[in-house]
């Protein structure tokens, strides 16, 4: 950390234990740095671009094997 983000962040722990600041001190620091809602496998695969994409392929019965 930088010398000169200590007093920032000092001021920022100041403001979330003081009880008239603390709420909307908390709105602000998740609405900026807050993780975004996690999306699962099925979001990620209905949202994926996948026109013009070839999902059907021949079946692979692997390598022969010489005994």
């Amino acid at each position: 950390m930088r010398i000169a983000d200590a007093a920032l962040v000092r001021d920022v722990v100041r403001a979330l234990s003081n009880p008239e600041q603390e709420q909307a001190v908390r709105k602000l620091l998740r609405e900026y740095f807050g993780s975004k809602p996690t999306r699962g496998l099925k979001d990620l695969l209905a949202a994926a671009p996948l026109e013009g994409i070839e999902l059907k392929r021949d079946r692979d019965f692997g390598r022969g094997v010489d005994l």
